[in-house]
């Protein structure tokens, strides 16, 4: 008996520490474009058949609005953008403006179906990381990655690093020492 009791304390610790208690991909009240709401989520599970539906939304759009938010301070676990967004909250408060479901956490992403390479990358495109140990090949930070022709590639992200919050930074060494993959979900990125 203390054996069970044992364990069902451990359980409840456990799974109050590894995420929030919002679901998977259940809710669906409706946001509007300055809610801290989220839209439906899309599941977390270790599948790679995740696909992000873009709708009518243009890179073009995502990066405009993404642009706005910068300054906003870095907050573990939030997406409320009147406290600070963690660099996934950055990304599902941006793509939950135009009403687009993806993962909560940037370990969800590294489910999402289409990888490309670095190479072929193109403004809107995702970025994924390690988090700041880049020891663990586990995927850790997420940036919306921003390319021009003849200049520095840059992402969006919120980072807990020195510039504190949402900023655009050149993809420099650091960050390609923890470099893991890069998603693509528009399909006009296609052509």
């Amino acid at each position: 008996m203390k054996l069970f009791r044992y364990l069902f304390v451990a359980l409840i610790a456990f799974n109050s520490c590894v995420g929030d208690d919002k679901p998977d991909f259940v809710y669906t009240k409706p946001i509007t474009p300055d809610s801290t709401d989220v839209a439906p989520l899309l599941p977390q599970s270790g599948d790679s058949t995740v696909t992000i539906q873009t709708g009518a939304l243009t890179p073009v759009a995502l990066i405009s609005y993404a642009e706005t938010l910068k300054g906003i301070p870095y907050l573990y676990g939030s997406i409320d953008p009147k406290k600070g967004f963690d660099c996934s909250g950055f990304i599902t408060y941006v793509f939950n403006h135009f009403k687009v479901a993806v993962p909560r956490q940037s370990i969800g992403f590294a489910s999402v179906k289409r990888r490309i390479n670095l190479k072929d990358a193109k403004s809107g495109d995702l970025i994924l990381f390690t988090g700041t140990d880049s020891t663990k090949k586990v995927v850790g930070h997420m940036g919306i990655l921003k390319v021009d022709q003849g200049k520095e590639i840059t992402f969006l992200h919120s980072t807990s690093g020195k510039d504190d919050g949402v900023t655009e930074t050149p993809l420099n060494t650091y960050y390609l020492g923890r470099y893991m993959h890069t998603i693509r979900i528009f399909p006009q990125n296609d052509k």
